[in-house]
């Protein structure tokens, strides 16, 4: 539950699009279904419309058709990631 506020405050919002309307849902980056796993660096926070929206689908391709900012998300993946982790 801590880890689960942290992230929640580290992106201040939705991962994908940005809103901060709404309770954020726990999303894998890589879906369960294609091997993902629970953990931290998995694990972003999304709002319910983007969470049902890319369902399984690969995150890259998904933020791509949906036009969101594919670079934006991946360098604040991994810049949040390193920072919960303390690197």
């Amino acid at each position: 539950m801590e880890q689960w506020t942290a992230l929640k405050g580290s992106w201040g919002g939705c991962a994908y699009c940005g809103t901060s309307d709404g309770v954020m849902q726990r999303d894998c980056v890589l879906p369960i279904s294609r091997g993902g796993r629970y953990t931290l660096s998995n694990v972003v926070p999304a709002c319910g419309s983007c969470n049902a929206g890319k369902c399984n689908s690969e995150v890259t391709g998904w933020l791509r058709r949906r036009r969101l900012d594919e670079k934006r998300f991946l360098l604040r993946h991994v810049e949040i990631s390193r920072a919960l982790r303390g690197e």
